[in-house]
Parts: structure tokens; C-alpha cells; sequence
């Protein structure tokens, strides 16, 4: 019987040590170009003046929020800061990220990009999401106009 135990704790031990190498040695999933560390940027320094940033070429990497359910177009990662996401979209098709992406972490490389909408969009945008986290909503309490940023990246690489 000691010698049958012997053998189970042996081959417990050979899967798991197999396991852990296995996944050691996971890849990451890459997309488009290489991914260009030395533009290594925090999402946090991006956001506290994005205008520095529109238009130019920065990295940032954290980890996956959320993923487009539908085509795989868009990513939301998490900021270095609490709270805080940078949205990464590509055009239907270019680069499809999968579902399981979720909870990695990912590099990108990419363009940030500044979205201006006037008072009427803005209101439907607030309204929107809004009704997605099932609060109350009143159009009256926008009173400007918004900008959002969002980058579209050439280099998207997925870790773990």
C-alpha cells in the first residue's frame, strides 16, 4: 500500500509540475504590429492631460476589463489609477480580441484619439449608460458638451 501511494504522490506531483510549465510557457496572443515598449506610458499620465496625447503614438498596458461581445472590436483596460479605463477600438474586423481576453493583461500600441460630442449627444451618451447601470437619469443636469478619448492601436499584445 505505501509503495501505491508512493506512485499516486508521484504522478500528482509529475501533472502538476507539467501544468505549472505548461502554463509558464503560455504565449501571448498578439495582434498587428509588434508592441512598442519603449513608448511605455501609465493610463493615469495619459488621462491627466490626454490633449499631450491625441494624435501621437503611446503604449499602455493593464489589465482586460471588458470585451466586445459582439465582433471583438473594442477593449476596455484598466488604468494604473482606480476607476479609471482607457477604451481600445479597431475597425469591425481588423483585429478581433477574444471574449477570454478578460481579466489578462494586455500591451498596446496605438493612436489616442479624442471624441468631441455636442450637448444633444452627450445627453443620449450620459442617458445610456445611465439605463446600463439602472440609475435615474435627468437630461437637465448636462449642461456641456463632452469629449471622450479612446486609443485605436496598430500593437495589441495579451499576456498571461
Amino acid at each position: 500500500q505505501g509503495t501505491n501511494m508512493n506512485f499516486k504522490h508521484t504522478a500528482f506531483a509529475a501533472i502538476l509540475l507539467t501544468t505549472l510549465v505548461a502554463t509558464a510557457q503560455a504565449k501571448p496572443q498578439n495582434f498587428g504590429e509588434q508592441v512598442q515598449q519603449e513608448l511605455l506610458t501609465p493610463i493615469s499620465t495619459i488621462m491627466a492631460s490626454p490633449e499631450q496625447y491625441v494624435d501621437k503614438q503611446i503604449t499602455i498596458e493593464g489589465n482586460i476589463v471588458a470585451v466586445c461581445e459582439h465582433r471583438g472590436c473594442w477593449m476596455t483596460i484598466a488604468s494604473d489609477e482606480r476607476f479609471q479605463t482607457l477604451r481600445l477600438k479597431v475597425k469591425d474586423g481588423e483585429m478581433v480580441f477574444p471574449l477570454s481576453a478578460r481579466g489578462h493583461k494586455a500591451i498596446a500600441t496605438g493612436t489616442l484619439q479624442a471624441l468631441n460630442y455636442d450637448l444633444e449627444q452627450t445627453k443620449e451618451i450620459k442617458a445610456y449608460y445611465a439605463k446600463e447601470a439602472g440609475e435615474a437619469f435627468d437630461p437637465k443636469t448636462v449642461t456641456e458638451p463632452m469629449t471622450m478619448y479612446q486609443m485605436v492601436p496598430v500593437g495589441v499584445s495579451i499576456l498571461d
